[in-house]
């Protein structure tokens, strides 16, 4: 046989590469088989001691200025002992809630990042950003050991969102196993689970201050006005959190599994008048009402004021929020996500 260079043969150096090949595999399936072990791992989590119910963040949304005081009602017939967890109930805006308006100088649900939250106060400072940071002193410090465990903030929109749960994580295991719940419970509606890819630090809404906060989002439902079906589903939504946190809290293991997530990729404005930058189109009928369906190239997206056509030329995406009328002002006809499926682990409260 003949030799390669450095007197090695040409069949050693074969032999070499299929037994480094073969170790490579070897490392390969272990490392497979560490993941697939630790996914099944039980995550052990602190019990939650904690939570605050928030309603009225934007004034002019109905279901949380009026649920915030039915849960202070049902506190003072029953007592504190009628929930698993320490219950601090608020609302958010006052002045805005008295206005029946979203808000009064700046929109407070963009107001908790955390340059927002330590900028100094002055006679020209927004109300809303001094609202932000005496809410921060109440349920947070945002990004502290000291923060409240849960803030449960309560938003109405007019767009066909059934009732969704807004999060900042993809690792955050409570928030998502509160999801995975409420789609258990509640069964009017669809659940659906909207996440945003935005570090805890910049995350701009009320929830951001808590370590596990989510928002319920509940729609369609006008500005101003409050609906007794939305106010139902979301009153079961948030005794779903309430029974949830009790079964955590009693330390029975909690199984993991699959969720399907949206994940928010970018915005998409209305068509506007080059000269004075008003719509100069709606969303297409075909369109509205059809939150979390999938829009794929071709379909009709608006329909113009002299009655033509756009129709949608990107990647097959979901749109959420379409024609929510708070988003005008914020040149936003509706949200495209990518649909995501995240694999959670199982998780048990670790007992103090």
């Amino acid at each position: 046989m003949r030799e390669g260079r450095g007197g090695v043969s040409a069949g050693s150096k074969v032999c070499s590469r299929l037994l480094l090949e073969e170790f490579r595999k070897t490392q390969a399936r272990k490392t497979v088989s560490q993941h697939c072990s630790a996914e099944m791992e039980v995550v052990t989590l602190p019990v939650l001691h904690r939570m605050a119910v928030c309603g009225g963040t934007h004034g002019d949304e109905m279901t949380g200025v009026f649920l915030v005081p039915e849960l202070e009602r049902q506190r003072r017939e029953k007592g504190d002992g009628i929930w698993p967890i320490a219950l601090t109930t608020v609302l958010s805006n006052p002045r805005a809630i008295k206005e029946c308006k979203r808000y009064v100088e700046k929109d407070l649900n963009r107001c908790f990042t955390s340059a927002l939250l330590s900028s100094s106060i002055t006679d020209s400072t927004p109300y809303e950003i001094q609202r932000a940071q005496e809410l921060n002193s109440l349920l947070g410090p945002k990004e502290t050991e000291d923060a409240i465990d849960i803030i449960c903030d309560l938003h109405n929109t007019t767009a066909n969102m059934g009732l969704t749960v807004i999060s900042y994580s993809f690792s955050n295991w409570v928030c998502l196993h509160l999801f995975k719940y409420l789609k258990e419970k509640v069964t009017t509606v669809p659940v659906r689970l909207m996440l945003l890819d935005i570090p805890i630090c910049d995350a701009y809404s009320l929830e951001s201050v808590s370590k596990y906060g989510i928002s319920l989002e509940a729609g369609p439902q006008p500005q101003g006005v409050v609906r007794a079906d939305i106010f139902n589903f979301m009153k079961e939504a948030v005794n779903a959190v309430m029974d949830w946190i009790k079964i955590f809290n009693s330390g029975q293991v909690i199984e993991g599994g699959e969720v399907e997530s949206y994940m928010v990729e970018k915005s998409i404005d209305y068509p506007r008048d080059p000269e004075t930058q008003r719509p100069s189109a709606a969303v297409h009928p075909q369109l509205q009402d059809q939150d979390f369906c999938l829009l794929k190239p071709g379909d009709p997206m608006f329909l113009t004021f002299s009655g033509e056509t756009v129709k949608y030329e990107g990647e097959p995406r979901h749109p959420i929020f379409i024609n929510e009328a708070a988003y005008y002002e914020k040149g936003i006809a509706f949200h495209l996500a990518q649909k995501k499926n995240i694999t959670i682990p199982s998780i048990q409260a670790k007992k103090d």
